[in-house]
């Protein structure tokens, strides 16, 4: 376990996975704790893919490739959450890992390298992908993090374009939304600076080439609003998918500053 800290903020990190067990403000969690299953708190990292990938296969490059399938037959939360990731340079309040990505299920070897670091508010995530093979590949980064609310909650701006689904698994299409309280697993469109807000806390939230968003409500308490680069099933839907060349590097990240927080 991974453990930075500044006057206000802390945060813990598994090497397992890379994954973001706490955040804390003045000794208050934001984050719900970290789960034994890791989509179920904290913040797991969700990489090549992020959510599902329709049957757990796709074609690319004229080659079929199996993924991993649930209980539903289909591929879901990317390929890096059991991997031990290698740990780099730890200060007090940042932590770098790394991991070499190689799976038959996937076109090339990829190089991933995370960072955690804090400020006396926030807590920034900062990712880099670099294509380490011959052939090109097709990604989408996301990360699952679940902030915890109380009562009635509001995201603002709360407009965007949600994805049209069909069995939990965006068809491509999309339509105009107004995202209000209630109960969610879709993923939207929602570009730029948000806002979430609830009688517990006020958490802003900035990011970059992560403009897709996944909402689910399904663990009390908490709502999880999952920066992805991409949408479920971009690998047939193609909703955001970026196609890394050979040697390529591309770069991620968000930030999420604490404004209030409830006595």
């Amino acid at each position: 376990m991974i453990r930075v800290t500044t006057t206000s903020t802390e945060a813990e990190i598994q090497e397992r996975g890379a994954y973001l067990t706490h955040f804390r403000f003045k000794g208050k969690d934001i984050v719900l704790p970290g789960a034994e299953r890791q989509t179920r708190g904290g913040m797991a990292l969700l990489i090549p893919f992020a959510n599902r990938v329709r049957g757990g296969a796709y074609q690319w490059d004229g080659k079929t490739y199996e993924l991993p399938r649930n209980k539903e037959g289909n591929a879901i939360h990317g390929l890096v959450m059991d991997k031990e990731w290698t740990v780099g340079r730890v200060d007090p309040e940042r932590a770098e890992l790394s991991l070499l990505l190689e799976h038959e299920g996937y076109p090339v070897p990829l190089l991933i390298r995370v960072e955690y670091s804090l400020d006396p508010q926030s807590l920034t995530w900062r990712a880099s992908v670099r294509n380490e093979g011959e052939r090109r590949a097709p990604l989408v980064v996301g990360t699952h993090p679940y902030f915890l609310v109380r009562g009635n909650w509001s995201l603002s701006p709360n407009v965007g374009k949600r994805c049209i689904t069909r069995e939990k698994i965006p068809t491509g299409e999309t339509e105009d939304f107004v995202i209000l309280n209630g109960e969610y697993d879709d993923c939207f469109f929602l570009p730029g600076e948000l806002t979430l807000s609830s009688s517990y806390s006020t958490l802003r939230i900035e990011r970059e080439n992560m403009d897709f968003l996944q909402l689910f409500t399904g663990v009390p308490g908490a709502l999880a609003i999952e920066p992805m680069s991409g949408a479920p099933d971009a690998y047939h839907n193609g909703l955001g998918l970026k196609v890394l060349n050979p040697g390529e590097e591309v770069r991620f990240w968000f930030k999420v500053t604490v404004l209030r927080l409830a006595d």
